[in-house]
């Protein structure tokens, strides 16, 4: 099959060299420990035919490409009205476009000569719950009040409004080239468990979903348990969250286990593994003990400790104390009688790193593309998640895996996986190239043996760093997991520099996705724009409009009056809207 390539728009437009993700049309190695440079003969992704390749090049819009900013954080925000008790939202006005000369000084006219690289969407930190799972940990909130959230049986609804957002989307906000493909950078479950992973590639390509395990006709967990340490939207009760000021709400948990619809992405999607995807609550190494899978999908659910044990309990997580899950395996026996019955559910199993390739490669879960959003044959026959890909003639995707499957919610890289990032961006010296993981560089700490390949060393974050820095066509390192908007610039001795673009989640407030786009100033810098977007779900809430995108509304509404939450995820301005520059390597 040949390599297909046409004019996509001029001027401000998307640069002569078509972009290729958005066909998934070349895909440059599997993580198998090289990276292949595409060759004319080279097939596309599984599946695709050289004249769909070359039909969705063609499509270059007619006129020529405006800003789109429509939709995304520029125009509105939501805005919380008060300043104290349970506080509504509303439309509040834009965030505007913060210029970052960190790493080199922006030129005058450059608006007017540059051509657009790549645009794509970053969703990250998706979580989607399973709020209903015997392994979850809610009862920790009787030391920590944010351990468990209010709206954490809504993460579907609020996803698939992202979803819908994106789709709504006409173009990119600054170049207004099409939006080519969008990026998870990990976290899409919450705990790993099959149940989250069907409702999450459903969400992303398209399907009903049913977000409900257990018993088919109603909800069973701390929500309607009558235990006063959670909300009971349904119920009388005072609770401790209505007594803050959080509303009663007939018919809630029905609505929410309701079946829903999402459109899927209309762009190709590509994926990235998180700790919660990896590992079971997102910390524990614990794959093969047969008592948490029994667990898992059986008949029993803890909902209650005192603080004194949650205080322990959370302090070994936190702490890194037990990443095996030995005492957290001891604890859940030592509770066994105070577990309330709910119904098993073989869905709830929590699965390995093969099934999590094996169901992003399903062809039920395609969407529109590429085959396997990233992953490959040659990942499932190594072990590896980690990727790379061809974005334009110009650029290449790297999508990594800094889980550690020794424990800790932590991150970190074996040697292998950091020798073939070096090899894949060598051999592909002449493209520009976007890193995505789900660890920052700060927080790959992580240097606990992988169970798999126990003789191999891990490599930590500023060895991550120092390796980007030594090649000089790296553009971004884009990542999640702080569930904060944070973007830091890094630079060598040498004179090279690059970008760190961290995401908040879209399961805390501000629950947000970002686009980010490449371009060419044609005056010896790059600028990469990044531009945060909200959900499609209306700012003001209805407490009477349990639909679909009424509870998508509730869901960021009540991630705002989360007890606990932080007030500063969504970052300062230069974190938000950006326009960041870069000398050209």
């Amino acid at each position: 099959m040949s390599r297909t390539r046409s004019v996509a728009g001029s001027g401000q437009g998307i640069h002569r060299r078509s972009v290729l993700a958005a066909t998934g049309a070349v895909a440059l190695s599997g993580g198998v420990g090289y990276a292949l440079r595409p060759s004319d003969s080279q097939a596309a992704t599984a599946g695709e035919s050289t004249t769909a390749v070359a039909a969705s090049s063609r499509r270059a819009p007619a006129a020529p490409l405006a800003p789109y900013t429509k939709g995304t954080t520029v125009a509105s925000v939501a805005a919380p009205r008060g300043s104290s008790g349970y506080r509504r939202l509303g439309d509040g006005p834009g965030w505007q476009r913060v210029v970052r000369s960190d790493l080199a000084a922006p030129k005058s006219g450059r608006a007017g000569r540059r051509t657009a690289l790549a645009a794509f969407v970053q969703l990250t930190d998706l979580h989607i719950i399973d709020a209903q799972h015997p392994l979850r940990l809610e009862y920790l909130r009787s030391a920590d009040i944010h351990a468990w959230r209010p709206h954490e049986a809504l993460t579907v609804q609020g996803a698939i409004a992202l979803v819908e957002r994106i789709n709504a989307l006409r173009g990119a906000p600054v170049t207004g080239a099409p939006l080519h493909f969008a990026m998870t950078t990990g976290d899409n479950t919450d705990n790993n468990a099959k149940s989250e992973l069907d409702w999450f590639l459903k969400i992303m390509s398209g399907g009903r979903i049913t977000p409900n395990s257990g018993d088919p006709r109603q909800y069973e967990g701390v929500q309607n348990s009558g235990l006063k340490q959670y909300w009971q939207p349904d119920a009388a009760v005072r609770d401790s969250d209505k007594q803050a000021g959080f509303p009663h709400l007939d018919g809630f948990l029905k609505a929410a286990i309701r079946e829903v619809r999402s459109p899927g992405l209309n762009l190709p999607w590509y994926s990235t593994v998180g700790n919660h995807d990896t590992l079971p609550m997102g910390c524990y190494a614990s794959h093969g003990d047969s008592y948490l899978t029994e667990l898992a999908v059986g008949g029993k659910k803890l909902m209650n400790v005192t603080a004194a044990e949650a205080q322990q309990l959370q302090a070994q997580i936190k702490k890194a104390r037990d990443p095996q899950g030995v005492r957290y395996h001891d604890f859940l026996k030592s509770h066994a009688r105070s577990m309330r019955s709910v119904t098993p559910d073989e869905r709830r199993a929590p699965f390995t790193p093969a099934e999590y390739l094996q169901a992003h490669l399903d062809p039920a879960h395609r969407g529109l593309g590429p085959a396997g959003h990233g992953y490959s044959s040659a990942n499932l026959d190594a072990g590896t998640q980690y990727y790379a890909f061809r974005i334009s003639d110009d650029v290449i995707g790297i999508s990594l895996d800094t889980t550690d499957s020794g424990g800790h919610y932590e991150g970190s890289i074996g040697t292998a996986q950091l020798k073939w990032l070096d090899k894949t961006l060598r051999d592909n010296k002449d493209s520009y190239a976007v890193i995505f993981s789900h660890h920052t560089s700060k927080t790959m700490t992580n240097l606990r043996s992988d169970p798999a390949r126990p003789g191999e060393r891990r490599h930590n974050g500023q060895e991550v760093l120092a390796l980007l820095g030594s090649h000089p066509r790296v553009l971004a390192w884009v990542n999640g997991h702080i569930h904060k908007n944070v973007i830091t610039p890094h630079s060598t001795s040498g004179g090279r520099s690059f970008w760190e673009i961290s995401t908040a989640s879209h399961v805390d407030f501000p629950q947000l996705a970002r686009v980010i786009e490449l371009a060419d100033n044609k005056d010896g810098t790059i600028s990469l724009f990044t531009t945060l977007v909200e959900s499609s779900a209306p700012h003001r809430t209805d407490f009477s409009d349990l639909s679909q995108t009424g509870l998508a509304a509730l869901y960021r509404e009540l991630s705002l009056n989360a007890p606990g939450a932080s007030t500063t995820l969504g970052g300062d301005p230069k974190d938000r809207n950006t326009e960041l520059v870069l000398k050209k390597g």
